[in-house]
């Protein structure tokens, strides 16, 4: 009894000693747990890396579309413009654009103008010792707002295909991602004039990034005239892409791209609001694209006989441009309905650019221009807080912004160095011309 009556105390003391260590076990996770602020920080900066490189992954798309929609003997040149275009922005942005676009409380001109420095931008990457719990690291928001920038210069790429020389394109995507898309962008989420005194609503920029896109490229094609051979004696000639499979995949990784597009800028994934917002701007974005792609699949049939899958390619586009403007409030049917009537609206402008003898290779000014004004207008439909006079004043004010000052530069690139490629290069192709190698070597004509 002695010898038992030993164990037992031993064993009574041993776990006397070890309850308060597992109990000290058991709540160390919940002392681990980071608080609420935390949980936040991390799930809006995390759907900004995310959602960034989904809008990145539309570079692909733009670059596929374009390689398919233009001829065989132009290709590498809209592949090597895509590329180059990505990297001029993001180092542009980095410079110049981000500090002009998110000024703060640094405008050189208030509302009008922001702060040309890089200082903002110093905890990018690097573990800084105050952080701004209440939004998302620096890094991410940069990276995310940096592909806004670059798809606004792969709207132009495509109009000006076929007949535009390399560098005087390059220095103009300097300009535009350095300058122009940052200012305006800027009279908006910035905090501008155009958000402070006009109420204007532009979630993800139907006006902000694809109307201006859209702008640039009507500036470019009107200087740099059509591609020869386009419009002979009164008619429009067909000159058919190289590879509508490209151009279905290209469509497809943009469709794909726009979810974080438009989801994304919700700006916020830290509550069970958000997190519902951000999948209802999914769905709203999903139906706008199929409305525009079955409104352009049933017009064409209509209009000519036969369905036209490049409509219907850019119809889908276009209804993608139309709900950018404002893809939460509306319902989905409301959504399907402002996605087919940018479907419409791009069906009717193409012809309406060949009789004005304007020359879009990619139909780029219908789908951004077009759509993206009818998306803008259509804001107050589905949201109270949007007045038509609000959106149809910025609209004008970043057109003219955006045209003029486009159309300028062009000029200056024109006078002093030319911006069009000489017939010869342009009837032999751009590829072989100025880059000496071609994407289709085996099916040389």
């Amino acid at each position: 009894m002695n010898k038992l009556s030993k164990i037992t105390g031993l064993a009574v003391a041993l776990t006397a000693v070890a309850l308060p260590a597992l109990a000290q076990d058991a709540a160390a996770p919940a002392a681990m747990d980071p608080p609420a602020n935390e949980i936040g920080f991390i799930l809006n900066t995390f759907m900004f890396l995310v959602t960034g490189f989904l809008v990145m992954w539309m570079g692909a798309g733009f670059s596929m579309l374009e390689a398919g929609l233009v001829r065989s003997k132009n290709v590498t040149m809209q592949s090597l413009k895509n590329i180059a275009l990505f990297a001029i922005a993001a180092i542009m942005y980095y410079l110049i654009g981000y500090n002009l676009m998110y000024p703060g409380d640094g405008w050189s001109i208030n509302g009008v103008l922001g702060a040309f420095s890089t200082t903002s931008l110093e905890p990018v990457g690097v573990g800084a010792d105050s952080v701004d719990l209440t939004y998302a690291s620096v890094g991410s928001d940069f990276f995310f707002q940096l592909m806004f920038c670059a798809t606004t210069a792969s709207i132009v790429s495509g109009t000006l295909a076929e007949r535009i020389k390399l560098w005087p394109f390059l220095i103009f995507t300097v300009i535009l991602t350095g300058f122009i898309y940052p200012i305006q962008a800027s009279w908006k989420w910035g905090g501008g004039f155009l958000d402070a005194d006009f109420g204007f609503l532009d979630f993800a920029g139907s006006t902000v990034v694809h109307s201006v896109g859209g702008w640039a490229a009507l500036a470019g094609a009107l200087i740099l005239g059509p591609r020869i051979g386009k419009y002979k004696d009164g008619k429009v000639q067909a000159m058919p892409g190289s590879n509508l499979t490209l151009a279905t995949l290209g469509t497809f990784i943009l469709w794909l791209g726009w979810f974080g597009f438009n989801g994304g800028s919700q700006l916020y994934m830290n509550t069970v609001g958000n997190v519902a917002d951000i999948s209802r701007i999914f769905a709203n974005t999903n139906t706008a694209a199929a409305g525009g792609a079955i409104a352009a699949l049933i017009l064409t049939q209509i209009l000519y006989k036969k369905p036209d899958l490049t409509m219907v390619l850019n119809g889908a586009l276009a209804g993608l441009v139309s709900i950018t403007a404002e893809p939460l409030t509306p319902s989905l049917g409301a959504a399907t309905i402002i996605g087919a009537i940018g479907g419409i609206i791009v069906v009717l402008l193409v012809p309406m650019l060949d009789k004005l003898k304007i020359d879009d290779v990619v139909g780029a000014i219908p789908v951004h221009l077009g759509a993206g004004i009818w998306g803008t207008l259509a804001v107050p439909i589905t949201n109270p807080d949007g007045t038509f006079y609000g959106q149809i004043v910025s609209i004008i004010i970043v057109g003219i912004f955006v045209f003029v000052v486009s159309a300028i530069i062009w000029f200056i690139l024109k006078a002093v160095m030319g911006i069009r490629a000489p017939a010869e290069d342009e009837m032999m192709g751009l590829d072989k011309a100025e880059l000496g190698m071609e994407a289709y070597p085996e099916f040389v004509n």
